[in-house]
């Protein structure tokens, strides 16, 4: 009896098709695609890694910016607890949501999922902004950046490191009228800074500095002693 079971076990695993690497087809580009995906894992270090792969291909099949951070982002020694809020959290979502100018709520509420951002994160930026249906998503960012700086001065430096095409570690530029948007934006939600002081602000930096900077502005530029602090 032994010697049948042992001839039928025999028999089947010579039934079974054998198969050499040659034969079985592979994707010519399922190879880079992998690698793409595991450096985009690495860098990201998404906490839930099944949900973020499941973003990121779906970004992906639809053409869409996937949830990838730029390069590996370590925590700070300052940042006590996890926030689910970085500068490397709000770059994905920047890249991903800012060609929309407005959008819904709905979307950005989404996108914040994916990425596993806490409810209550995101419920407090929309309580905030008071914002419902469609939101512009510059402000959005704005109250977001500022859930992770300690005064305006300090939020204005973070969106210019976030909107900057200057690599890391340079003057992080971006466009004065930019700038402007949010000063006001933030200025306005802050709601001690009066206009004439605003108008104060922006008129210095102008005439001191976007004028000879082909109109762009940094933080090196806001935070010059000369300069009329950004909150009165």
């Amino acid at each position: 009896m032994s010697t049948a079971t042992g001839t039928a076990t025999a028999t089947n695993y010579t039934d079974e098709p054998y198969y050499t690497s040659e034969q079985i087809p592979i994707p010519p580009e399922l190879p880079d695609i992998l690698l793409q995906f595991s450096k985009a894992a690495i860098r990201t270090q998404p906490t839930d890694v099944l949900a973020w792969s499941a973003a990121y291909f779906r970004a992906l099949a639809n053409g869409e910016t996937p949830p990838v951070k730029e390069r590996l982002e370590m925590p700070l020694a300052t940042q006590k607890i996890d926030t689910g809020l970085s500068m490397g959290i709000l770059k994905i979502l920047h890249k991903q949501l800012s060609p929309k100018g407005k959008l819904s709520l709905q979307e950005i509420q989404n996108k914040c999922d994916d990425l596993k951002i806490p409810r209550e994160q995101f419920d407090d930026i929309v309580q905030i902004g008071a914002f419902n249906g469609e939101v512009q998503w510059d402000s959005f960012l704005a109250i977001a950046v500022s859930k992770l700086a300690k005064n305006i001065t300090d939020t204005l430096t973070k969106i210019c490191e976030l909107l900057t095409s200057d690599p890391p570690g340079a003057n992080a530029r971006i466009p004065f009228e930019q700038w402007k948007k949010y000063y006001r934006y933030l200025a306005e939600l802050d709601g001690d800074i009066k206009e004439q002081h605003m108008k104060q602000v922006i008129d210095y930096l102008a005439n001191e500095w976007v004028i000879r900077q082909n109109g762009m502005i940094h933080p090196r530029n806001f935070i010059h002693p000369e300069c009329p602090k950004l909150e009165e």
